[in-house]
């Protein structure tokens, strides 16, 4: 008898990512915390060590089309260090590996590098190491980024309790927007050469999409204000899919607010061109890199003060339940419709 196979768009990232981890073991015990939370955690004599690891494919993650190489450069980078800072740690080193197809010349790489040293200068992180391979599909980037961190701040997915607030830093479905506009310039490119691409007044999406900045400032205020985080994860998925994940690691449940999600002005207009309500990307769009954290409330006059973040929701004891409650007061389960790299071409991040 023939054995079926399983096609993994069935299962999804996520549910692949579990498969693997129910056979993985953990032989040192060094080895503290290993997949599902944005970086594993490696104990060193009492010294927290971060590690995190993402791949960016060429047809996949990015498209040269409208991504100049030295961006996306910049982009590897600092999507490897949110992942760090979303442990409330701080990113030191980096390894970069990259596939090469034959249609990239020296000059090319001499571009990409531009772009990841910028990040590692502005970002104060070195590079240590790395790997150079043949690509027989275009252009591959995998960025292992190292970081360290205080035992007392280190901040995972899992330490969420009933009634803490739910907060995210700036704003929400930007980057998303982004990619839809930059797609809608280049199938006008496509059918007109000649015509230049319609951005103006959307310079900031066009950023947020090409060259995201992870929130090294947030935790640096958050460490100020003395605020130290009970949960915390980057939006790379979309903010429902974070949620989500939020609340089955720390086995709760969660309420947000519409009207209390933080959505830019730009990102409404265009929504308005599109026709789409400013919510769907806000809940739904991936790469925003932004952090979503909780907090105790007694912290929230301490969090009130801290520019560029807000307060959208709470941690409730319903565990896996996730609501948005919207403006007539009506609540709906939220679901994971973010980004999904076996069906909708994302980023898959253990």
């Amino acid at each position: 008898m023939q054995k079926e196979f399983t096609d993994i768009s069935k299962i999804g990232e996520f549910g692949l990512i579990n498969k693997i981890s129910e056979t993985v073991k953990l032989y040192h015990l060094d080895s503290e915390k290993g997949i599902g939370d944005d970086a594993a955690i490696l104990n060193f004599n009492g010294s927290k060590i971060l590690v995190t690891t993402d791949m960016l494919t060429e047809g996949v993650h990015f498209d040269l089309t409208y991504m100049p190489l030295q961006h996306l450069g910049y982009k590897a980078v600092a999507i490897n260090l949110s992942d760090i800072y979303a442990m409330n740690g701080e990113p030191r080193q980096i390894t970069v590996s990259i596939g090469l197809s034959s249609r990239f010349s020296v000059e090319h790489i001499e571009e990409i590098y531009k772009g990841i040293n910028k990040a590692c200068e502005f970002y104060k992180v070195d590079i240590v190491g790395g790997d150079t391979v043949s690509s027989l599909s275009g252009l591959i980037i995998s960025i292992t980024a190292i970081g360290v961190a205080n035992e007392k701040e280190i901040t995972m997915r899992s330490g969420a309790q009933e009634n803490d607030l739910i907060c995210v830093s700036g704003d929400l479905g930007a980057a998303y927007l982004g990619l839809k506009l930059l797609a809608r310039e280049k199938a006008a490119f496509e059918v007109a050469p000649h015509q230049q691409p319609q951005f103006d007044g959307y310079e900031y999406l066009i950023e947020r999409q090409l060259k995201p900045e992870p929130r090294r400032d947030i935790c640096n205020k958050l460490r100020e204000a003395g605020i130290i985080p009970t949960s915390m994860i980057d939006i790379s998925d979309g903010l429902s899919s974070e949620l989500m994940h939020l609340a089955q690691n720390s086995e709760v449940g969660c309420r947000i607010y519409d009207e209390k999600l933080p959505i830019h002005q730009q990102s409404i207009r265009l929504c308005e061109e599109f026709n789409i309500d400013p919510s769907i990307p806000a809940l739904n769009g991936g790469e925003d890199y932004e952090l979503l954290f909780t907090i105790k409330q007694s912290d929230y006059e301490h969090i009130a003060k801290i520019e560029n973040v807000s307060v959208i929701g709470h941690i409730t004891s319903y565990k896996g339940l996730c609501e948005i409650v919207f403006r007539d007061g009506t609540a709906v389960p939220l679901t994971a419709h973010g980004w999904n790299a076996f069906v909708n071409d994302d980023e898959t991040d253990m």
